[in-house]
């Protein structure tokens, strides 16, 4: 009993080690995402510091319109950083590219999710997630196929009414064809799941403009792959919110969101996902941040990178 005890209290001061040691990485894009890929970091979730003094880490190379924009950055079960991104405006392609240190990258490839879909007009705002269970990637991102959807056909912005699709991959080379993940007869975009102990969370964004959402709300799931059940209650306040991203430190949950109107960011936070506390006033981020999601690093890995860039 008493070996048991000291194991547990070895295990838990490893832990508590080991959080202390981690670093969070928001990646992000300015502008139109022209420039590519930028990088802040943070030890305490709210106040950001930019890294590689501004400048981009990866510029963007494929796609016709050479964007890299709402940049998804997770860590794989291989141990590599795996980025997907927005390409364009119009194409129905996403970009992906790999990293061993969030510096150097893999050549960067489109891979044409919606090319068998003759009347999609886009691929936005790409994310990725890994499912343990079946050791293998969803990628997933909002596209609109007009007249595919009835409900939310005329209460969007011009013609766009979004639904979320994805695909699943093991070594991102093959992926299977593409299905539609979420659609709850609404506009639904900037979709970003987290596992959540048994479950999936899904953070999205009402897409609806008439009348106005622009929200950001929370869905569930037993599998990664869905069904998702019907939306929460917006967790975001009076004001248009997009790109949502969670982190999670200790028993507490930081969802971070683009309140582009403002051209500014919000957060909330929560213990439980229900009880949610305006914490925007809390965050300090760099100047010009646009709509991207977090990551987690061990402090070996951050000075790594601190030296890589000269900082």
């Amino acid at each position: 009993m008493k070996k048991i005890f000291l194991f547990v209290l070895l295990l838990g001061l490893l832990n508590s080690v080991m959080a202390q040691d981690a670093v969070y990485i928001f990646s992000f894009f300015k502008d139109n995402g022209q420039d590519g890929l930028h990088l802040a970091y943070s030890r305490d979730g709210y106040t950001w510091k930019e890294l590689n003094n501004g400048h981009s880490f990866l510029a963007p190379t494929t796609g016709d319109d050479k964007l890299m924009r709402d940049p998804c950055i997770i860590r794989g079960a291989d141990g590599l950083f795996h980025m997907v991104w927005t390409v364009s405006w119009k194409e129905k392609g996403i970009g992906y590219a790999s990293s061993a240190d969030l510096v150097h990258w893999s050549p960067q490839q489109s891979i044409p999710v919606m090319a068998h879909e003759v009347g999609a007009l886009n691929c936005w705002a790409p994310e990725i997630t890994y499912d343990a269970a079946h050791k293998e990637y969803m990628i997933y991102w909002a596209t609109t196929i007009p007249g595919r959807f009835a409900a939310g056909e005329s209460s969007g912005d011009d013609k766009y009414n979004h639904r979320i699709y994805y695909v699943t991959t093991k070594d991102f080379v093959q992926f299977t064809p593409a299905k539609l993940l979420y659609d709850r007869g609404f506009n639904v975009i900037d979709a970003s799941i987290v596992p959540d102990r048994r479950r999936f969370i899904m953070l999205l964004k009402d897409e609806t403009r008439t009348p106005p959402q622009k929200n950001i709300r929370i869905a569930t799931s037993n599998k990664l792959t869905g069904r998702y059940s019907k939306p929460s209650a917006p967790i975001t306040g009076d004001y248009w919110a997009e790109g949502p991203t969670a982190l999670k430190m200790g028993n507490k949950w930081i969802i971070y969101f683009d309140r582009y109107m403002q051209h500014r960011y919000g957060a909330v936070e929560s213990a439980d996902l229900k009880n949610w506390v305006d914490v925007s006033d809390k965050l300090s981020m760099p100047l010009g941040i646009r709509h991207g999601t977090v990551v987690t690093i061990t402090g070996k890995e951050f000075e790594h990178l601190l030296h890589e860039t000269g900082e």
